[in-house]
């Protein structure tokens, strides 16, 4: 077998479990450029903290662009009804008037707003499944779920949900690099469809405004009551909210029932505490910190730059791995454990840090606060029907994805 240091982060191995690579990683003094994944690897707390927290030197906008080759944006224009690049992956300023507007979909108020709807559709999910013994936690129910909350808030509540992770899959695909000429020509098209149908929505709610997330974007005003975004914004906008809003928290929701499934301690004492609204908040935060969903990122140098003593020149892929970040004794001692506890426990990666933190954060915490609390108190005996060898995870560098997790268990109300 190979040793760690002679991988790379694009090998089937490490994709599957990259503990060990990343934690070689930030061992070594220098960074570490990976030909695989064309990029230099950055794995410490504080070398992310510093690449995140300067948006101008580590450009977002030029590493988003890189994902989409002239194929792919060909294919876009002439199929998909144009090329519209990400609104909120762009730099600052424009980041920054994009994401003030984006920020008003996750309010406090509309986050509170939105709790009791979605407690009730989990709690509902949950009771299908609950007498049947066992379920795919992705296939089943992370997925289902979480593509039906946010297609509800986008007003696509009678949009077949197989079709919305059919258009999230090819999207995220491309996002992870690791596709042949051939799939990234599948996958172009496939993002087509989902961009005709967000580009019919758009217009529609131009014409009719309705309650629901894009209509607060297509009908946004400045202070001079001019439109803060123009047509292609707007697109690019609804799009991510209908390819970010789901996917990421899926696989958060995925990684919470493996962890109840393979530490029984961990499932009991959380449904001895399922009252206790601060014990759940901060076991949910040292989950996302324990299991992240997200690998990592990348942004692009705009300047020579030096981290750690490594001369990196202008124009080079920066790759920022969140999840290694998490594990980094320096800022989380005995990172291994799953401790509550942790004084520090929500300065986690998981969401990224920076300009560029997760616009949907809030609602994604409190989505995963209340699927944790209600399958806590629902089910019991969770366990894993799949050897933990055996779980099958997606191949791409930018997420960290269950594929599927078949699991048993037993529901609480059962004699």
């Amino acid at each position: 077998m190979a040793s760690t240091s002679d991988m790379q982060l694009t090998d089937e191995s490490v994709l599957a479990d990259p503990k060990a690579f990343c934690a070689q990683l930030r061992k070594e003094d220098k960074i570490r450029f990976d030909p695989g994944a064309g990029g230099y690897l950055v794995a410490r707390y504080e070398q992310l903290n510093e690449v995140l927290s300067d948006p101008v030197t580590y450009s977002m906008e030029l590493a988003w662009e890189r994902l989409w080759s002239d194929d792919f944006k060909a294919i876009m224009a002439r199929d998909g009804g144009g090329w519209f690049p990400d609104a909120i992956m762009t730099d600052p300023p424009n980041h920054t008037r994009i994401r003030r507007l984006m920020e008003k979909a996750f309010t406090p108020q509309r986050i509170r707003q939105l709790e009791p709807l979605i407690t009730a559709r989990t709690v509902a999910m949950i009771e299908q499944h609950a007498d049947k013994g066992g379920f795919d936690a992705v296939v089943d129910f992370a997925l289902p779920l979480t593509i039906g909350i946010m297609a509800e808030q986008l007003g696509m509540s009678e949009v077949d949900p197989a079709q919305i992770e059919r258009w999230a899959a090819a999207m995220i695909a491309q996002i992870g690099r690791m596709l042949t000429p051939e799939q990234m020509i599948e996958n172009a098209r496939i993002v087509c469809e989902c961009q005709k149908f967000v580009i019919e929505m758009v217009k529609e709610r131009q014409q009719t405004p309705t309650e629901d997330l894009i209509s607060d974007l297509v009908h946004a005003r400045n202070e001079d009551g001019e439109d803060v975004l123009d047509f292609g914004e707007l697109v690019a906008s609804a799009r991510a909210f209908l390819i970010g809003g789901n996917d990421s928290v899926a696989s958060a929701i995925t990684n919470m029932l493996f962890i109840l499934a393979t530490r029984p301690d961990l499932a009991e004492e959380l449904h001895a505490s399922i009252d206790d609204d601060r014990y759940v908040t901060r076991w949910v935060e040292e989950m996302l910190r324990f299991a992240p969903p997200t690998r990592g990122n990348t942004r692009v140098t705009t300047r020579d730059v030096e981290i750690d003593g490594q001369a990196i020149p202008a124009g080079s892929t920066i790759i920022t791995l969140f999840g290694s970040a998490n594990e980094d004794e320096a800022q989380f001692p005995n990172a291994a454990a799953f401790d509550i506890n942790r004084p520090n426990l929500a300065r986690h990666m998981s969401f990224g840090a920076g300009a560029h933190r997760c616009v949907g954060l809030a609602l994604a915490r409190m989505e995963l606060k209340v699927v944790t609390r209600e399958v806590a108190r629902r089910l019991k005996d969770i366990k894993l029907n799949i050897s933990p060898d055996n779980i099958p995870y997606k191949s791409d560098i930018a997420t960290l994805t269950i594929k599927s997790l078949p699991l048993t268990f037993r529901s609480r109300k059962a004699a």
